[in-house]
């Protein structure tokens, strides 16, 4: 069980050290360029950004939340199984 956790922290550490180490810009998505052409556009094509934002966010959002509810439904399914058998071998 002290591997697993010293993986993890192992991990942890290296996600956190990266963070410090990658420039602040590298994790934001502002292109200044698609910022400048969103204010001058009109009304019509900032309703358009804004349902394409929502066709390009929705769909993959339903899909994770469907697959987390099949995950939940099916967490014990295999851990009864591997329960101690009738024959009394251990593996």
């Amino acid at each position: 069980m002290e591997t697993k956790r010293g993986r993890l922290l192992i991990a942890l550490a290296w996600v956190i050290a990266t963070m410090g180490i990658l420039p602040a810009p590298a994790f934001s998505q502002s292109c200044a360029l698609c910022y400048t052409q969103a204010a001058a556009a009109g009304s019509r094509m900032i309703e358009a950004l804004r349902s394409g934002i929502l066709v390009l966010i929705v769909p993959p959002t339903l899909m994770w939340l469907i697959i987390a509810m099949i995950a939940y439904s099916k967490r014990n399914r295999f851990r009864h199984a591997g329960s101690v058998s009738e024959s009394g071998s251990d593996w």
